[in-house]
């Protein structure tokens, strides 16, 4: 098929949807794939989180790496066929929508836009010590925010300027990422290396007495914490050229290429920690500096970090990015106040510039909030993964709970006769996975604290329902049409 004949078939197939071509179809698949892989972002997903999952599981905490990639392989084969049926922007909420409903699509984009929101906000303030540090800045309460917030506008700035630049930073970004996982990993396994491949399969620094589960159950949240962003090469379906096809293949490429470079970074880092015991003990707070500085030198080590800021900064455009197109579906949908302004795109960029701004101001303010509430936020923070699992299972069931009533998946991908197994597997791994995340370990703490993601988790669920049930926005919703695999074939 030449160009012009794939533009006028994705554009028949989304008024067949119900939808008008509004958006400029110039992301090629390798751009889409690399906005899910800075989104999943394996450095920063690895370097931010890999002091907790050292100290909780020590060296033999590598596996969880390898064992969520799987289950959220299953995940993604499953997301695969819903949006090769469904290549609509804004992801999660329109394949809710078309598998089951109006009401679990509110639902389900209404977790997944909270958590979204709270990601930015965690990946801005998380990024924020890595830039103190590079430019020599104090690394106080003050300074954190403050660089948090400007990553945040920068992020916001860049997205406003259209698909085609948002396509391009993120090859830069996917092109830093390699280097910073690719070349810095094989320098600490060739030159660095404190311990052998043994060592990933020693729990005595965690568990002498032998019981080492707990330890590496606690160990896998920074796995469960990396293995998402496959769904932004869906967010932006009406931005990709023969959605139907290319956005599956991206999906499986990022959790296959991304969870491999996560699992190589994060063993150059077991291997080449110079102390372990002082990571567990909780001496050595900060094992990423201390093994790149080590390894390195100090030339070294701030070379990696401006490698890392590009990397945080992809992914800041990249969840944005997915934010915002959920805003614009909900908004055509009439399914969001101020529907009318947030479904309005840019008549030069065909950007949705009000729903990016949106994007921005949320995740800038619940940052703000941490230079007071510094708890209370990393509380609700603590709901990030969590939220995204939770959103993430609603379209799992949904798909298992459409199958039930005779659907079957009808886009260019599909699983075939293995597809209702796949989507078995896949939910009882997110439940899995959802309980792990949410299970209490630390009876010493507040119950606010020791229960922080049941308390999110709960709050968010609670304020969307009632949201739901006090201004019933899917009454509002204008009709799509015919297409869906749930029982709402032509909502009205």
């Amino acid at each position: 098929m030449t160009d012009s004949d794939v533009t006028d078939a994705d554009a028949a197939q989304l008024r067949a949807l119900g939808y008008t071509p509004q958006f400029d179809r110039s992301m090629s698949i390798w751009e889409n794939f690399a906005l899910g892989f800075t989104y999943l972002s394996p450095v920063v997903g690895v370097y931010t989180i890999f002091a907790s999952a050292l100290a909780s599981g020590g060296p033999p905490m590598w596996w969880s790496y390898l064992l969520v990639g799987i289950g959220q392989l299953m995940v993604c084969l499953v997301f695969g066929e819903v949006v090769s049926q469904f290549p609509i922007s804004g992801g999660l909420y329109p394949w809710a929508r078309r598998l089951v409903g109006r009401r679990w699509a509110w639902m389900a984009g209404w977790i997944y836009g909270c958590a979204l929101c709270v990601s930015v906000a965690a990946v801005a303030t998380g990024a924020a010590p890595f830039v103190a540090q590079l430019f020599f800045l104090p690394e106080t309460a003050g300074t954190d925010t403050s660089i948090a917030i400007g990553l945040i506008v920068l992020s916001t700035v860049l997205n406003l300027r259209g698909t085609s630049l948002l396509g391009r930073l993120a090859m830069f970004g996917f092109i830093c990422e390699l280097i910073g996982a690719g070349l810095v990993g094989a320098f600490l396994l060739a030159f660095a290396r404190h311990r052998g491949l043994d060592a990933l399969l020693d729990v005595r620094d965690v568990a002498p007495s032998g019981h080492y589960l707990p330890a590496f159950l606690a160990s896998a949240l920074a796995a469960m914490f990396c293995y998402y962003g496959f769904e932004a090469c869906g967010d932006v379906a009406e931005e990709t050229p023969n959605a139907s096809v290319a956005i599956p293949r991206a999906m499986i490429m990022t959790i296959v290429v991304g969870g491999a470079a996560a699992m190589f970074v994060c063993l150059a880092l077991v291997l080449a920690v110079p102390d372990v015991g002082a990571v567990v003990s909780g001496r050595d707070k900060d094992p990423v500096t201390t093994t790149l500085r080590a390894a390195l030198g100090e030339f070294g080590l701030r070379a990696v970090i401006a490698i890392v800021m590009v990397s945080f900064i992809s992914c800041l455009l990249s969840l944005q990015a997915a934010a915002s197109r959920l805003l614009f579906a909900y908004a055509r949908d009439r399914m969001i106040v101020g529907s009318r302004v947030l479904s309005r795109l840019s008549p030069h960029t065909h950007m949705p510039a009000a729903a990016l701004l949106a994007a921005g101001i949320a995740p800038a303010l619940i940052a703000l909030a941490g230079q007071w509430l510094s708890n209370a936020i990393a509380t609700i923070i603590s709901f990030a993964a969590t939220g995204i699992y939770l959103a993430f299972q609603m379209i799992v069931l949904g798909a298992l709970m459409a199958r039930a009533r005779g659907w079957r998946p009808a886009g260019a991908f599909t699983l075939g006769r293995w597809g209702g197994a796949v989507n078995v597997l896949a939910l009882c791994y997110g439940i899995a996975a959802i309980v792990d995340m949410a299970w209490p370990r630390s009876p010493a703490d507040p119950w606010y604290s020791n229960y922080a993601v049941i308390v999110t988790s709960a709050a968010v669920l609670i304020l969307g329902g009632l949201y739901m049930l006090a201004a019933r926005p899917f009454e509002h919703s204008s009709g799509l049409a015919a297409g869906d695999a749930g029982a709402e074939t032509a909502p009205t």
